[in-house]
């Protein structure tokens, strides 16, 4: 038995293989292009274990695509593959609509070649999973109802105009071509191997460097935050049991400031590493707000509870103990990651 999964050596992508081998000696096969967050490192502890196939390349490349399908015949696709980030999307849209929407195209007319020629139990058992995310349904106001799955797609930036076009696609190819689809929407991320240009690592990153915690505008943006583990989980329960063609909003029932956050981490910081210079907090620097920031993101995960059985297990508390104390512990991966081309999207995001 065999899954494929795309964007596997992403951050949410390399936790779910590594969580997906810890429990499973189902093989992985796993292929990513090795993009700027693309990082091998971060699946390093499955080196020569024949259960992760690895392949590099781009889920564009249709005969690579086809070819994997058909020599591996995997009972389910797993799709992670995106660009995933709303500032990037901001400066450059063009490589976000390549990879998340035609690349998912494409990765979908693969999936509906390889689903057509499997018969009987085989046929049954396959499964396309789309992964993707909260911000596809746009702002709520600070009272709003938190996102169910029915909730009117708003998309605000063109990283989620992205992402909400692959969901429209995910959904047409299983109305019109009968592919067996499950699509998940989750909240805002957080873990170990998460590159350092979202808030939680860059704050952890830049702090331990003694340098600025750039916040954009007020820092009262409220996002809800979900441990990469309990995504993981949540990905494997729907998988398994989730209903064909069904949506399901995963979430870490953690509404959260984004100043909060970052007082949050600079007070562990405090405690696991004391800075002789003072309190982390010192570093806080308030920031230009990015174009069309969205104010609020909560998600409603009633709906996975109510038919699946899953819930979070990590408290934000708990989930963000284990982040801060990861990256205290691996800075060497920190080292690596933060390439001469990374410094550079940094300074010119948030200045010098």
């Amino acid at each position: 038995m065999t899954i494929l999964v795309t964007g596997g050596a992403g951050f949410i992508g390399s936790n779910f293989v590594l969580d997906w081998l810890a429990g499973s000696d189902e093989t992985v096969v796993n292929l990513d292009a090795l993009s700027y967050a693309g990082n091998l490192r971060n699946l390093a502890s499955l080196q020569g274990d024949a259960r992760h196939v690895f392949v590099k390349g781009d889920i564009g490349d249709r005969a690579l695509v086809d070819g994997l399908l058909a020599s591996h015949r995997p009972r389910a696709i797993v799709h992670f593959a995106a660009e995933s980030h709303v500032d990037r999307s901001i400066h450059g849209p063009g490589e976000f609509m390549r990879t998340n929407v035609m690349g998912t195209f494409g990765l979908l007319e693969a999936a509906r070649g390889h689903y057509a020629g499997l018969e009987g139990g085989a046929k049954e058992a396959f499964r396309f999973h789309h992964v993707s995310t909260d911000e596809v349904y746009g702002s709520l106001a600070p009272d709003a109802p938190a996102f169910t799955e029915q909730h009117t797609y708003e998309p605000n930036s063109p990283y989620s105009a992205s992402k909400a076009a692959s969901d429209h696609l995910v959904r047409a190819w299983h109305h019109t071509y009968g592919l067996p689809v499950l699509t998940t929407n989750c909240s805002n991320n957080y873990g170990p191997y998460h590159f350092p240009e979202k808030l939680i690592p860059l704050m952890i990153v830049n702090a331990l460097a003694g340098k600025p915690l750039p916040i954009y505008g007020d820092g009262l943006q409220v996002r809800d935050w979900l441990y990469v583990g309990d995504h993981c989980s949540a990905i494997r329960t729907v998988l398994a049991s989730g209903r064909i063609g069904e949506t399901y909003n995963v979430g870490g029932w953690n509404e959260q400031a984004n100043r909060d956050i970052v007082l949050t981490i600079c007070a562990l910081l405090d405690e696991l590493r004391p800075d002789p210079a003072g309190p982390y907090a010192r570093l806080i620097t308030h920031v230009a707000d990015r174009p069309g920031h969205d104010r609020r993101y909560a998600i409603d995960a009633r709906k996975i509870e109510r038919e699946l059985g899953w819930r979070p297990a990590e408290t934000f508390a708990t989930g963000i103990r284990k982040t801060v104390q990861w990256y205290l512990d691996h800075a060497d991966w920190v080292a690596d990651v933060q390439s001469g081309g990374y410094r550079e999207w940094v300074k010119q995001q948030y200045g010098a």
